[in-house]
């Protein structure tokens, strides 16, 4: 069901309870913020941290490596220099 809300003196809207809970908004959600004329939207996004994404591809770097054989640099530029010949 629709609700009134109100915008503060700084921008802000607050958003019911209990449309956060559903939701599962926390403080520190990020959410998108569009324009369709006069209607605002609002999603909810979830933008991974840069850091731990790095992290998780790393960790998904090294089990692959560790699946093909891979145990050091040397390794990789040698499988490099293969696949180039073979394109040749």
């Amino acid at each position: 069901m629709p609700e009134i809300t109100t915008i503060s003196t700084k921008g802000q809207v607050v958003i019911p309870s209990h449309i956060r809970q559903e939701l599962e908004l926390e403080e520190g959600s990020q959410l998108v913020v569009s324009r369709m004329e006069d209607f605002i939207l609002l999603k909810k996004v979830n933008i991974p941290d840069p850091t731990k994404e790095f992290e998780r591809l790393v960790d998904f770097g090294i089990k692959h490596a560790k699946k093909l054989g891979i145990k050091s640099e040397e390794d990789v530029v040698r499988i490099i220099h293969e696949g180039r010949k073979r394109k040749a």
